[in-house]
């Protein structure tokens, strides 16, 4: 009788659910109405630049992610970028013969600019102008070309890389190809692309900083003379630093707020962010001197001006656009973002990677190269696997935007993460390398990379900005499937419009959340061994997708609670949204890892890189989970979380040392996976260059460790005891006058010694550090 009656309570009360959830009408009074005037008034008010910035760029394979059951297929299916033969062949000889034209040290040390030589040839070869469509006589190039060429001069010389990266990246040659009247474009493109334009964007103001949308720079809608006649213009008052270029350009791209005060172009006063073509000749442009960023000798510097008359022609589009320069950053933003700094950072990674590996074989201690001590293993190890997981990062995500995306969201991951591994790297790099890469000279080939490994970490939005506001915060409402609409709902002046909207979104998301919640239980109890994946992965990456799934519906779930629990207030917590962003970004690593695995023919000596860099990316993953549910606002809701999410405890300890020894081993001896890992990597030919003599050095320390054994058993023996040169430094002269090695062998382990000397060699100066003799600073050698 009891459970009779039990049953029924739960009948009428299901069907009693059932009947208010499922009649539309009925849910919309007694269930969304309420809640839709609840939401409305705790929404945060949006202003129209946070507006244009949630809803600029695309949705790409983030979006897979933030459902919480990712399409597989989908990530397979995608294209993989590929060079044509015409950006192949400029790979091969424009780009190898630029970086031949650039000497680092004299970059840095003495011309502290690019010789001029380098600077002309750059502007004849079109390195300028390789966004810009070939009818106006740019190069155009792909995104994937843009990015390969990036990467291979950042392994030669920042000054090199920035220099070009800049123009084809956010600037006047991308706004005008998208906004520029054809007036504008038939003028500047041409000349942009041929070098006979060099351009710079001014956005950033000393009293905003990362705050772009409060700039206080002003144009004020005037009428004025120009040219002998009287047109109307606007009057700009503008101060912006960090500018790169800015010392060197013809032509800069300007930002600023524009008012109307005397409605000369309609109602509206305040008319909004404007983008402005201005030439440097421009009366009252003061452009011209120059930062000092870390050694890292790029042109960048401030810009000013006070009260500078311009037409509205220089507006880029014309009259018709003004007020519309946010919409226009925002838009282009995610293209620039997605291939400069990825593509930069993995260079440097690259080098480091290639040099780093090479010393570590080549230098030896306690009779054994230090490459093999398992305390330098360690960092060799992450030098490696970080190096594989940001190249798959920039390949995919430039691939990206070939496909025709802005992806907003995921170029700020690559942009946060790539330049975070490169820190990581480089740091790994300079602890191998030790004395000599913290003496500064000719020889050293990793010195200057750890000076300017700050400047990727804090330009086009600093990477606290980045993981504490932008991964997660942007993320959740772009990727989200409901949220967005949520939002639109509440804005929309037509209440019972944005009442019906709100109540599909509504219980969508309810349902969503369900979902995931239950999703994410059972895939935690069991193992996610279940779940499906595609059925020609390579064997050896299946529990990664099938992980990846439930961590994918661990995030979604997660997501959608700390939204429900905290709502505006989320905005606020950015440890947490922080947290959240890491998570989203580990699963968008791992994308980008096992794709590049599956699009490289699985290669099996790649498979540790691949192996290291997926598990310690998952490990990560799950301790950003663990910080996020430690630290959930309401603590028995943590709680909960943490059993939904792990109930069998963590699927993830750290990296295996073992694999990571094979890493290690991959990095200081010659391969093709060496070759595939640092394939970018500009190698100058010769032991008059650091790179060079490493190269070489490498070679000849293999050629000589089977002497050198030969040598080591000899002195178990005891047959040269007390002979003095029977030490580190002339152990071959020994071993040779004893007679225990070969001419032949003397000879190979002679040349191993000489270049082992040159990699070894610390640079040295007089006390002015050779002051005295410098030539005159060539700033103007760009102009």
């Amino acid at each position: 009788m009891i459970a009779t009656i039990i049953w029924s309570v739960i009948g009428i009360t299901l069907a009693s659910l059932a009947v208010l959830f499922g009649v539309r009408p009925l849910r919309r009074a007694l269930v969304s109405r309420p809640i839709f005037r609840t939401y409305k008034r705790i929404l945060p008010q949006m202003s129209e630049t946070e507006r244009v910035a949630l809803e600029a760029g695309t949705v790409w394979w983030d979006g897979e992610l933030f459902r919480g059951d990712p399409d597989w297929k989908k990530l397979l299916a995608y294209p993989v970028p590929q060079l044509t033969a015409e950006e192949q062949s400029f790979m091969d000889n424009e780009v190898e013969q630029a970086c031949a034209l650039v000497d680092d040290w004299q970059v840095t040390s003495e011309l502290h600019d690019l010789p001029a030589d380098a600077w002309q040839y750059i502007k004849d070869k079109g390195f300028l102008g390789m966004i810009i469509p070939k009818r106006y006589g740019g190069l155009e190039f792909s995104a994937y070309a843009h990015s390969q060429i990036v990467t291979k001069l950042s392994t030669r010389c920042s000054a090199l890389s920035v220099s070009v990266m800049v123009p084809n990246s956010l600037g006047p040659a991308e706004l005008l190809l998208h906004y520029g009247t054809e007036a504008q474009k038939s003028h500047y493109l041409p000349r942009l692309a041929k070098g006979l334009e060099i351009p710079a964007f001014a956005l950033t103001s000393p009293w905003a900083g990362s705050d772009a949308g409060s700039i206080p720079d002003v144009g004020i809608v005037c009428k004025g003379t120009w040219q002998g006649k009287e047109v109307l213009g606007m009057r700009v008052t503008w101060d912006k630093r960090y500018i790169t270029l800015g010392p060197v350009c013809t032509i800069l791209g300007l930002a600023f707020h524009l008012y109307d005060p005397d409605g000369l172009l309609g109602g509206k006063k305040h008319v909004g962010i404007t983008c402005a073509l201005v030439p440097r000749d421009t009366p009252g442009a003061e452009i011209g001197r120059r930062h000092f960023p870390l050694n890292a000798m790029f042109m960048n510097g401030p810009t000013r001006g006070k009260d500078v008359f311009m037409p509205l022609d220089y507006v880029i589009g014309g009259p018709a656009m003004v007020g519309q320069g946010w919409r226009m950053l925002m838009e282009c933003l995610a293209a620039g973002r997605s291939i400069s700094l990825p593509s930069s950072n993995t260079g440097m990674a690259q080098l480091t990677a290639r040099t780093v590996g090479a010393y570590a074989r080549v230098r030896s201690q306690f009779k054994m190269a230090i490459g093999r001590f398992e305390g330098v293993e360690e960092p060799l190890t992450r030098i490696g696997a970080y190096t594989y997981m940001m190249d798959a990062v920039r390949k995919m995500t430039a691939g990206a935007i070939d496909l025709g995306e802005k992806p907003s969201v995921v170029s700020a991951i690559a942009k946060y993460h790539v330049t975070e591994r490169a820190r990581q790297v480089v740091n790994d790099g300079m602890d191998i390398v030790g004395g000599k890469g913290i003496c500064l000279g000719p020889s050293n080939f990793i010195g200057r990379a750890y000076q300017q490994i700050p400047i990727g970490i804090t330009v086009e939005g600093a990477n606290i900005l980045t993981r504490s506001m932008i991964l997660f915060g942007q993320g959740a409402i772009r990727c989200h499937p409901y949220v967005l609409k949520e939002m639109k709902a509440a804005f929309n002046p037509d209440a019972q419009e944005g009442l019906h909207d709100f109540d599909r979104a509504l219980f969508g998301h309810a349902v969503f959340t369900a979902r995931h919640a239950f999703s994410a239980l059972r895939k935690g109890l069991t193992g996610s061994h279940f779940v499906s994946v595609p059925a020609n992965v390579a064997p050896e990456t299946r529990r990664y997708y099938q992980q990846l799934t439930r961590f994918s519906s661990a995030f979604a779930f997660l997501a959608d609670i700390s939204m429900l629990v905290l709502g505006g207030e989320l905005k606020r917590r950015e440890k947490l949204s922080a947290r959240l962003g890491d998570i989203l970004s580990m699963l968008y690593l791992c994308s980008a890892t096992l794709k590049r695995y599956e699009s490289e023919g699985r290669q099996q000596a790649d498979a540790p890189l691949m192996h290291w860099a997926m598990w310690d990316a998952m490990y990560k993953a799950q301790m950003a989970f663990d910080g996020a549910i430690a630290n959930f606002p309401v603590r028995w809701i943590g709680r909960l979380l943490y059993r939904m999410v792990f109930p069998l405890g963590h699927p993830y300890d750290v990296p295996s040392d073992r694999i990571g020894h094979r890493v290690a081993k991959l990095l200081i001896e010659p391969s093709a996976a060496r070759d595939r890992l640092t394939a970018e990597a500009y190698l100058p030919k010769g032991e008059s260059e650091a790179v060079g003599a490493l190269e070489l050095a490498l070679l000849a320390t293999i050629e000589a460790e089977p002497i050198e054994a030969k040598i080591r058993n000899a002195e178990r023996k005891g047959l040269l005891v007390d002979n003095p040169d029977a030490n580190v430094r002339d152990l071959a002269h020994a071993a040779f006058a004893a007679g225990i090695v070969t001419p032949a062998e003397y000879a190979v382990l002679k040349r191993r010694n000489e270049l082992r000397d040159i990699v070894i060699h610390v640079d040295d100066f007089p006390h002015d550090l050779g002051r005295a003799q410098q030539k005159p600073l060539l700033h103007k050698a760009a102009a």
